[in-house]
C-alpha cells in the first residue's frame, strides 16, 4: 500500500543528478517557450544524461492528465484548453536543439473528443516543415482502444509510433485503472494496419508485483500484434503517494528479458534497470527506419 516503508535502492541504481550548461540552457529554452517534458514533469532518471546530450521528450495539450495512474508523478485534474501555438513552438524548440530524432508524447486528454490526435498531427506537421532532416516518434495515449484518432496520427507518418502497455494485464486495475489492456493492444495492432511500414514500439515497467512468467506473456501479446521496438525498466516510486516498489530486478534479470525479446522477433529491445521509453529513441529510430521506405503522408480524405 501507498505510504508503506519504501525499499532501499540497490547498489546498480545510481541516478545521475541533473548538472551542466546544457541541462541550464534547455531548461531555459523549455521555460521561454512555455513548453513541457515528460523527462521534467515524471522525474525521470535519465534526465540528467539525457539533456547532456541535446535529448528530450516534449510533453504537449498541458501538464494536467484526465486519469490518475497510481505509478504516474503528472498531475490530474481539468486540464486547460488546448493551445494552437504550441506545435509551432514545440517545432521551433526543436530546430533550436538541432534535434535528428524529436518524441513527442502529452496527458491523457478524455476531455477531448478525439483525445487529443489532430494535436499530434499538428505537432508532426510543424516540426516536419521548420526541419524536415528531423525524425518523428510520438509517444501515444490509448485513444481508448478507437480507430478514427489513431488514423489522424498515422495518416502523418510519425517515423515511430509508441504507446506503452505499462504493466501486465492482471495489474491494470491497480496501477492504471482508468485503462485497458485491450486499448493498448488494439494501438499497436491498428496501427499496423492502418500503415504496414510503420514501426512500432511499446514499453512496461517491472517491480509493481507482476510475475516473470507474466511478463514474458506480454511480451508475446506484443510481438502477436508486430511490434518491433521493446522497452523495459524498473518501476521507481515517484512520492510517497504513489505505488510502493514491490521488488527491484537483478540486472541479470533484465539481461534475461533482453535475450528473450530478441528470440521472440523484436527487432530492437532495451530491458535495463532505468530504461525508459525515451531512453535512445534516437539511436534506435536510426537503425530501423534505415531498413524501411519512408512513406509520404497519407492523401486527405
Amino acid at each position: 500500500m501507498a505510504g508503506d516503508r519504501a525499499l532501499r535502492h540497490p547498489p546498480w541504481l545510481r541516478v545521475r543528478i541533473p548538472a551542466g550548461e546544457t541541462y541550464q540552457w534547455l531548461k531555459q529554452l523549455m521555460r521561454e517557450a512555455s513548453l513541457h517534458t515528460v523527462c521534467e514533469e515524471a522525474n525521470c532518471p535519465n534526465l540528467g544524461e539525457c539533456w547532456s546530450h541535446r535529448t528530450a521528450t516534449f510533453l504537449i495539450m498541458g501538464d494536467t492528465c484526465t486519469r490518475r495512474c497510481r505509478f504516474c508523478n503528472v498531475r490530474t485534474g481539468r486540464p486547460a484548453p488546448l493551445d494552437p501555438g504550441e506545435p509551432e513552438r514545440v517545432a521551433q524548440a526543436v530546430a533550436e536543439m538541432g534535434l535528428r530524432h524529436a518524441v513527442v508524447t502529452s496527458v491523457d486528454r478524455d476531455d477531448l473528443p478525439d483525445g487529443g490526435a489532430s494535436h499530434f498531427a499538428a505537432v508532426i506537421r510543424a516540426i516536419r516543415a521548420r526541419r524536415p532532416e528531423c525524425t518523428v516518434e510520438v509517444l501515444i495515449p490509448d485513444f481508448r482502444g478507437r480507430v478514427e484518432p489513431l488514423r489522424v496520427v498515422m495518416d502523418e507518418r510519425p517515423d515511430v509510433l509508441n504507446h506503452n502497455v505499462e504493466t501486465v494485464p492482471r495489474l491494470f486495475r491497480t496501477v492504471q485503472p482508468q485503462c485497458r489492456y485491450e486499448w493498448s493492444l488494439a494501438v499497436l495492432k491498428n496501427a499496423k494496419r492502418l500503415w504496414p511500414q510503420a514501426v512500432t514500439k511499446s514499453g512496461l515497467m517491472v517491480g509493481l508485483g507482476e510475475t516473470v512468467d507474466e511478463v514474458l506473456e506480454v511480451m508475446r501479446d506484443l510481438r502477436a500484434v508486430e511490434v518491433d521496438i521493446l522497452t523495459i525498466g524498473q518501476y521507481l516510486q515517484p512520492t510517497r503517494e504513489h505505488l510502493p516498489v514491490a521488488r527491484y530486478y537483478m540486472p541479470e534479470e533484465f539481461d534475461f528479458f533482453q535475450e528473450r525479446g530478441y528470440e521472440m522477433g523484436f527487432r530492437w529491445v532495451a530491458s535495463a534497470p532505468l530504461v525508459r521509453s525515451s531512453y535512445n529513441a534516437e539511436e534506435q529510430a536510426r537503425m530501423l527506419r534505415a531498413a524501411v521506405t519512408p512513406a509520404p503522408p497519407a492523401p486527405s480524405r
